[in-house]
């Protein structure tokens, strides 16, 4: 649960409902069949081949160097188009409690970024222990406010019930993707358990069980409580509706809380995944150059700058939340075809042809992005035009693999595992034997 609910419940259920109305309950749904495949995808993977790297050595395994290059720059893109996203979500969070406008919110984005960014210079990084019980703390709160405020409002807004044509169902399942990552995670969480084969499936079979009750009465809460208000902190008004005011800041206070936890991670990983990728020779060598430090410092100061020109064009009316939430989408989607691809040609049998069937669904869904396909493109060609360029200038050089702060680009993942090497094969024979063995895995 905690590689799958984090600050995008805050607002992304709405903007699904303002796009689709009702009729965004028919995306909820089709996501929720989407995650079968999905889950069992990446558990066969984490099961038959576990690697530090996560997906980047899954795609690399399958499709090369350039392929997991692209994968690391389209994560990492997801991540600066929607950290400014989640920042403002904050923002607008604290303004409800507060009472305040746009100004407020976009004030408050700032000085949250900004904290985060300082933390990660200083080296201070949030626990997965302490963002573990953030969002459990969340799951709770949407629990009890469902069951509580459901019953009152079951019968509300249901007309009309696709006031925006069939269409807008896609559409809406595109933004709610953005809630799905997440299943990637078992890749890297495989090697904590005791007895993966036997835990790691009951993990994930009661994980998808909460989930499915958890947003199937969010989806119909939103829906009938809050969709008709327009509100910017709909999770405080779904709150309010069974809980008061005091309800109502206390999703304040968590909202804003898991908002800078989730930053924390996101952006210190990020700046790691650069400079790896720098290595790699799929972004600019800039991004890896400087004095070694735990965080990287030019990725840092990237992010900041790229952040800070997006919550302008946020507050200026340029962009908005909607469109960073389906860029990002639009990444995380890209970043899933590779992974399923990869999988589809690296598993055999069964576990192959539950690769392929969560794989058609999620180029359907990518067929929704449209204009925002762009984002990911964009990354795509850069990454693959860098490492092109470098094979031209050193044709017999071989680059390195990259480090698997890309598994830990991603709020469910644990900070102390940044520096894990990855290889690109998840499991190598022994000149001796026939034996398979699992890869070391190596920590800093």
């Amino acid at each position: 649960m905690g590689a799958l609910i984090g600050p995008g419940v805050l607002l992304v259920p709405s903007l699904a409902a303002r796009a689709a109305g009702p009729a965004s309950l028919i995306a909820w749904a089709a996501l929720l069949v989407l995650s079968v495949p999905l889950a069992l995808t990446f558990l066969t993977l984490a099961l038959r081949h576990p690697v530090a790297g996560g997906l980047s050595a899954y795609v690399r395994e399958g499709f090369g160097g350039d392929a997991s290059a692209i994968t690391g720059t389209c994560f990492a893109t997801a991540v600066v188009c929607g950290a400014p996203a989640v920042s403002l979500i904050g923002g607008y969070y604290v303004a409800d409690l507060t009472g305040s406008g746009t100004a407020v919110a976009g004030g408050v984005a700032m000085f949250m970024f900004a904290a985060v960014i300082v933390a990660n210079v200083l080296g201070l990084t949030i626990s997965s222990g302490f963002q573990l019980a953030l969002a459990a703390v969340l799951v709770c709160a949407i629990g009890l406010a469902v069951s509580v405020a459901l019953p009152g409002h079951v019968t509300h807004n249901w007309e009309p019930f696709a006031p925006h044509g069939w269409w807008a169902v896609g559409t809406a399942a595109n933004i709610l993707v953005w809630l799905f990552v997440g299943w990637e995670a078992m890749a890297q969480l495989a090697g904590d358990f005791r007895d993966p084969a036997r835990d790691l499936p009951r993990a994930v079979l009661m994980a998808f069980a909460l989930m499915a009750v958890l947003y199937c009465g969010l989806a119909v809460a939103t829906i009938t409580v809050t969709a008709s208000d327009g509100s910017r902190a709909p999770l405080a008004d779904l709150v309010a509706a069974g809980f008061g005011r005091a309800g109502r800041d206390g999703t304040a206070v968590l909202a804003v809380a898991l908002t800078m936890g989730t930053m924390n991670v996101y952006i210190g990983s990020t700046a790691k995944l650069a400079a790896s990728l720098a290595g790699d020779r799929a972004l600019p060598a800039w991004f890896g150059a400087g004095p070694h430090r735990d965080i990287p410092r030019r990725p840092l100061w990237a992010l900041a700058l790229t952040s800070a020109i997006l919550l302008g064009a946020l507050l200026a009316g340029a962009t908005s939340p909607a469109d960073l939430v389906r860029a990002t989408s639009a990444c995380f989607i890209v970043v899933y075809i590779l992974a399923l691809g990869s999988a589809a040609k690296v598993l055999s049998g069964r576990g192959r042809t539950v690769a392929l069937t969560a794989l058609v669904p999620v180029i359907v869904v990518a067929a929704f992005s449209s204009v925002f396909l762009a984002v990911p493109a964009g990354a795509a060609l850069l990454s693959y035009a860098l490492r092109h360029a470098a094979r031209n200038r050193a044709p017999n050089h071989r680059f390195p693999v990259p480090a698997a702060a890309f598994a830990q680009a991603d709020k469910r993942e644990r900070p102390d595992r940044a520096h894990d090497q990855t290889r690109p094969a998840a499991w190598a024979r022994q000149k001796g034997g026939g034996r398979r063995e699992k890869c070391d895995r190596s920590k800093n």
